[in-house]
């Protein structure tokens, strides 16, 4: 039950994470669908195939960090007292939760930092993505979806975070599997109504919302934490 949970969280951390989706991947996903050509614009039945191959891209280079991530802190707990070292972990992983509701509430951007460390990565894996561009069929979409996982992402890196912690390369690739699936209703939502619901995620009631309950999935992580 407790994976379960586990999984459903992260699901509504991915969620929830809309209002930072909206800010730092609203304009690729702009670039992404003006760059589709005029005929497939016209019409969402034409540009769905598109959208569905960017995200499914997207989706499995997050799992593939998450199963790499979960591996090696299934490998780290080894090398130590097993219990204390997921107890250690799954601090970490409530903290990061709670600093990641504070980056999404707008009270604290300390995320930032986490940010610009990945744009090293970036910087590498971001010209692979240039070769496909314009892109003319889902394949080349579903390739750029794959560099587009790469991008540096305070949110992203938050939930591997978590997966470090999930218990092996499994369950840290289901882990971010369910965080991407959260995040499909705003980042495909993007692609088909951009304007309209970046001034929705934008409020500021929606920002303070979402930042105080992953504050609270983060604070009830570390509560079990202590409990047990």
């Amino acid at each position: 039950m407790q994976v379960d949970v586990t999984y459903l969280t992260a699901f509504l951390i991915g969620l929830l994470g809309g209002v930072h989706c909206v800010g730092m991947c609203g304009g690729i996903v702009g670039a992404l669908t003006l760059g589709l050509a005029e005929p497939v614009r016209r019409q969402l039945r034409s540009m769905w195939p598109y959208l569905a191959a960017y995200n499914a891209g997207r989706i499995l280079s997050y799992v593939v960090a998450g199963a790499l991530v979960g591996g090696l802190g299934s490998w780290a707990a080894n090398l130590a007292t097993v219990n204390q070292a997921q107890q250690v972990l799954q601090v970490v992983a409530g903290v990061f939760v709670v600093v990641l509701g504070l980056y999404l509430g707008g009270w604290w951007y300390g995320l930032l930092r986490v940010e610009q460390l990945g744009g090293r990565l970036w910087r590498r894996v971001e010209p692979l993505g240039r070769r496909f561009l314009p892109v003319k069929h889902p394949g080349e979409a579903f390739v750029l979806g794959l560099v587009w996982g790469w991008l540096p992402c305070g949110l992203v890196y938050s939930a591997l975070v978590w997966a470090v912690a999930a218990g092996g390369f499994m369950q840290g690739g289901m882990l971010m599997l369910s965080f991407g699936i959260g995040t499909l209703p705003v980042l495909l939502g993007m692609g088909m109504v951009a304007g309209k619901l970046s001034a929705y995620m934008r409020q500021p009631w929606v920002r303070t919302s979402a930042g105080l309950l992953v504050i609270g999935f983060g604070l009830h992580r570390l509560w079990l934490v202590w409990a047990g």
